[in-house]
């Protein structure tokens, strides 16, 4: 059957109304509500115009405004020194900003850059001295906070910058070279011990004895006994920051003692450290500061006082630290000469032509010996990577060297890249080791004779072993022993060094011989 669909009826109109006419004044209704939107969207869209220009030039003429006002009248109207401090630092003379600069190159101060990698660390150039204007400077110029070679002091009154230090004196110092002096100097560095030339070596290569008797005594096995029995019954009443990277901090003992105290997150760095100053004691070198290793316990009464301290500077419980003898009055030291350039080598021919006092001489022919054993990245090493940079850097103070202007002693400091971090980038910097380890052909009869017996009896991991129990008897707890790898490497490089003491044997030593005949 069929089902019939019956209309229904508007009872008003009386007429019939479909379900479908429902369906047409729906869409109706959407199709005039989409065209009424589109009408406002149209009215909307083309108000902007002349609302976005009015922005433009409102904004032009702010602009305008202020040039005008903040450039124009300061320097058209106001005086010339108003002038000057109105506009930016920069638009200062440059003559000015250059007298800084000598001013800071006068105390010797760096600008250092550090790679969290490798610890790099780079010297900012100095000036051309060809342009320095001089001034009259009556105070040295502000100290950094941090100072610039670990353990100098910044904290000691610094020589002051006279008021009649000549144009000369500025230039040769910002070149890095002593200041033309015009009488006999004072300082017991500045001397250096009178003998002929056939009295300066003996045996070709090694210095003579009269070089020998002079040098500066160093810092004894007693003193660094009495440095280890002190840390460790006095107590520590002041930390402040200093001495170095930002984890560091300068400590005062209860008499007034104070002490720099290296603390690293990675203990590898500590243990070079240590095993570094351990490694120049049995080559009998007296060039490394007293240092001792120490546990950070608050709860220890040597630590108590200084305890909220600690805690600012983020140190950890049961922490290794190193604690090194401060030392005031230190001054940066330089690169001598020989070794500078790009011809650079120190052979006996060179000696006499050096131009250096020949104690310092035999200090820095220690010190190529020492860090190339070591493989310490950041001092001589840092001067030769950076030179592609830089090409004043070998004319810039060595990096952590300093230099005692009482003595003439060199102070290697700094030496945690040694013995482990730097053995593992020794891929990347063994043409650098290598390159100062050639060009050396004179030597410490002492330190030859030393590296001679470890490599004889091949025992040197046993002995700097024996050596850290015996100096840090709580070490063997908070800090491993150096690796059977490292002491490997270690052997190895003692081997290379005596190769180049033979080979300098082999060139030198007949021709000295039959000279002398």
């Amino acid at each position: 059957m069929c089902e019939h669909v019956m209309p229904f009826v508007d009872k008003d109109k009386r007429r019939p109304f479909y379900p479908q006419q429902q369906h047409h004044l729906v869409l109706l209704s959407a199709v005039r509500s989409v065209m009424a939107w589109h009408e406002r969207r149209t009215l909307l869209a083309s108000a902007p115009s002349s609302r976005s220009l009015f922005c433009f030039l409102t904004a032009s003429f702010a602009f305008a405004l202020g040039l005008v006002v903040g450039v124009m009248i300061p320097l058209c109207l106001l005086p010339r020194h108003v002038a000057d401090a109105a506009i930016l630092p920069a638009s200062r003379p440059f003559s000015a900003r250059l007298n800084a600069s000598a001013a800071a190159a006068v105390n010797n101060h760096l600008r250092l850059d550090e790679d969290d990698a490798r610890r790099q660390w780079r010297v900012t150039p100095n000036r051309s001295a060809d342009d320095v204007v001089v001034a009259v400077v009556t105070t040295p110029s502000p100290t950094p906070r941090f100072p610039s070679v670990s353990f100098v002091s910044q904290f000691a009154a610094s020589p002051p910058v006279l008021a009649s230090l000549s144009n000369s004196s500025v230039a040769a110092i910002l070149r890095g070279e002593s200041p033309p002096s015009d009488g006999p100097s004072s300082s017991a560095a500045a001397t250096s011990p009178s003998m002929d030339s056939s009295s300066t070596l003996r045996g070709g290569i090694y210095w003579g004895r009269p070089v020998e008797d002079a040098l500066p005594r160093g810092f004894t096995d007693a003193e660094v006994d009495s440095w280890r029995r002190f840390t460790r019954t006095t107590a520590v009443v002041k930390m402040e920051e200093g001495c170095g990277r930002m984890q560091n901090r300068l400590l005062t003992f209860a008499d007034g003692t104070a002490s720099c105290c290296r603390y690293r997150q990675n203990t590898d760095q500590i243990q070079g450290e240590l095993f570094s100053f351990l490694l120049g004691h049995l080559l009998g070198l007296r060039n490394l500061a007293p240092s001792t290793l120490a546990v950070v316990r608050t709860r220890d009464p040597r630590w108590g006082q200084v305890r909220e301290h600690v805690s600012v500077a983020e140190w950890a419980e049961d922490k290794p630290v190193v604690l090194t003898r401060f030392l005031p009055s230190l001054q940066p030291a330089h690169i001598p000469r020989a070794l500078r350039g790009p011809n650079r080598r120190l052979h006996p021919p060179d000696v006499d032509a050096a131009g250096d006092p020949l104690t310092e001489l035999a200090q820095w022919s220690d010190l190529v010996v020492f860090d190339y054993l070591t493989a310490n990245l950041d001092r001589v090493v840092n001067n030769l990577y950076n030179q592609q940079w830089n090409k004043g850097m070998m004319d810039a103070p060595a990096h952590n060297l300093a230099r005692d202007p009482a003595t003439g002693l060199l102070v290697f400091l700094d030496n945690e890249s040694g013995l482990l971090h730097g053995y593992r980038l020794l891929r990347k910097y063994e043409n650098y080791h290598r390159l100062l380890l050639d060009q050396l052909c004179v030597f410490r009869r002492p330190t030859v004779d030393a590296l001679r017996r470890l490599h004889r009896d091949g025992d040197v991991g046993d002995r700097l072993h024996e050596a850290f129990l015996a100096a840090e008897p709580q070490g063997r707890d908070v800090l491993p022993g150096l690796p059977a790898h490292n002491v490997k490497v270690l052997r190895e490089r003692i081997k290379r060094v005596l190769d180049q003491v033979e080979l300098c044997e082999a060139r030198y030593g007949e021709r000295t011989r039959s000279r002398s005949a």
